[in-house]
């Protein structure tokens, strides 16, 4: 096995992180975030399979069930929300967890939600609660009996059906947490804060295009990076097909399951492009409405991501469309049919797929600190062919970012940010996202910036 080897001693407790092909991986957070600080790599042997990652959004998930009787958290399949939910509650007393998965179990909670929760006393983790939402009226009365904060902990996948039920029966009763799969800081057991360029920022490991695309290629599903033998084809083969079966399907009637597949192929291949879904409907022979309605279904689980163009009142020509993106580049890659990363790299899919790993990291890095980035994040194109890849605004400042699959882009990425001058904001550092080593100044205002700062 290719690993990496090292010691470091400190007189602060200790903790084991392996590397492997540019990727750490973290049992404990403690010694990594030592080491990070100091600027040193501490690498050791260690067998496959032991691997656990801390969740950024733990801290996140705390907080609302300090403020909220009833936290409910949802994401796409897969990336780990049951594990985060159990994980928490170790620090609560008398937890008891139930999963819908069970027929017995479910049907129990659809047919008399009131006798189920008698069975069990709060706190509580129900698991899969989109199976029954019938309970969710039952848990409203019970809350409103005797409320109190963290006593309920539901978890889903089918965000749509989900949070509908959630904000008629438990308005104002639950904090939502959002789920996605890890962050890069996350696997490498460092800090996870929401990226912005006038931040101080400093690379976490040293990435080169080998690096980056086999991460690409194998995605940010949990079990995909825990198990380093598991091939994607195997992990995404069973993946889309119990996408399909248990949540497409309870959601809306597929006649044909073979025109979906190729319908979330052919988004998979338009990830990290503007949005035109008449161009997909034609390619899959369906016609729009329907390949609307199929696309709110992958938005609404998870799977993909829509980035609004900015918006400002001063803008006169630009684009309506959105940006998509395809939220973990390993289902990307298997969709569209990329398993080779040295092929993927120098292929014309390249640079979106790039794209599309930097915007999803940099979503991720908000959601999983609890923020909204619908209203903070967006991207610039106008009738005249100039275009930013990402605004972040915070505090009505923009800041403008460009991702470029390269380690020297050069002065000419940075182009285009000129547009921003016209509107009535503040306009802040700008940053230029890309493979270089090292954060290094284009001029006064931007910042080359490493993929692995984010």
């Amino acid at each position: 096995m290719d690993w990496s080897m090292g010691l470091a001693i400190t007189g602060e407790f200790f903790d084991i992180s392996i590397y492997k092909k540019g990727i750490f991986y973290s049992r404990q957070n403690t010694l990594n975030k030592i080491l990070y600080k100091y600027g040193i790599e501490f690498h050791i042997c260690i067998k496959e399979g032991t691997m656990s990652v801390k969740r950024t959004a733990e801290a996140y998930l705390e907080y609302l069930s300090n403020h909220f009787p009833c936290v409910v958290v949802t994401g796409a399949r897969q990336t780990g929300k049951t594990t985060l939910v159990k994980e928490f509650s170790k620090s609560l007393k008398n937890v008891q967890y139930v999963t819908l998965d069970y027929p017995a179990l479910r049907n129990l909670a659809r047919t008399d939600p009131e006798l189920f929760l008698q069975q069990y006393k709060t706190p509580l983790i129900i698991d899969e609660i989109q199976y029954a939402p019938e309970l969710l009226q039952y848990i409203k009365i019970r809350i409103d009996e005797n409320r109190h904060n963290g006593m309920y902990f539901l978890t889903g996948s089918q965000m749509f059906r989900l949070m509908k039920n959630v904000s008629e029966s438990l308005a104002g009763r639950a904090g939502l947490l959002q789920l996605y799969g890890f962050s890069h800081s996350e696997i490498l057991g460092a800090e996870d804060k929401p990226f912005i360029p006038s931040a101080m920022l400093r690379a976490k490991t040293e990435e080169t295009v080998t690096t980056v695309f086999d991460r690409i290629v194998r995605g940010s599903m949990p079990q995909m990076v825990v198990d380093t033998t598991l091939t994607p084809e195997s992990f995404f083969g069973e993946y889309v097909q119990t996408y399909l079966e248990r949540d497409i399907r309870e959601l809306v009637e597929i006649k044909n399951e073979r025109k979906f597949l190729q319908f979330i192929s052919c988004v998979a291949a338009r990830t990290g492009q503007e949005l035109n879904v008449s161009d997909i409907a034609k390619d899959v022979g369906i016609d729009a409405k329907t390949a609307d309605s199929w696309l709110s279904l992958l938005v609404t689980s998870g799977v993909v991501f829509l980035l609004q163009p900015y918006s400002g009142n001063t803008v006169k020509r630009i684009v309506k469309r959105p940006k998509l993106y395809m939220m973990d580049t390993g289902l990307a890659c298997y969709l569209s049919l990329w398993n080779n990363p040295r092929s993927l790299e120098v292929s014309a899919m390249a640079g979106n797929m790039f794209e599309t790993y930097v915007i999803t990291e940099i979503i991720k890095t908000y959601t999983n600190s609890g923020m909204d980035v619908r209203s903070r994040l967006s991207y610039y194109r106008d009738n005249n062919g100039k275009e930013i890849d990402l605004i972040i605004e915070e505090n009505n400042v923009l800041y403008p970012i460009e991702i470029k699959k390269s380690a020297n882009p050069g002065s000419d990425a940075l182009k285009n940010f000129t547009v921003l001058s016209s509107l009535d904001k503040k306009i802040g550092k700008g940053a230029v996202i890309c493979l270089s080593p090292f954060l290094i100044p284009i001029d006064a205002n931007t910042m080359l910036v490493p993929v692995s700062a984010i």
